[in-house]
């Protein structure tokens, strides 16, 4: 299963056919070929394997981006509790 957390877009090179987006936090470069509407900066996207896939709905994004910061912030938490994966919980 692949899931894929919603990027926005934050630079386009027309020339290469690609976009700079942040994903929770992070910038990288991804491919945008695959998309048949124009993508523009403030867009927000899906990626699979270093290509946007589609643009989503920015509410539905923004939704989905808080229940992923929720779910990252629940692991580091039990992952504190749990005494950081070590085997003696030290």
């Amino acid at each position: 299963m692949c899931l894929s957390i919603p990027s926005k877009v934050v630079s386009i090179d027309k020339d290469k056919c690609t976009a700079v987006v942040d994903t929770l936090g992070v910038k990288r470069e991804v491919g945008i070929d695959f998309i048949a509407d124009e993508v523009k900066v403030g867009d927000f996207v899906l990626i699979h394997i270093g290509y946007a896939m589609n643009i989503i709905d920015e509410e539905y994004a923004k939704e989905s981006i808080e229940l992923y910061k929720e779910i990252i912030e629940k692991m580091e938490r039990e992952e504190r509790l749990s005494g950081g994966g070590s085997e003696n919980g030290t």
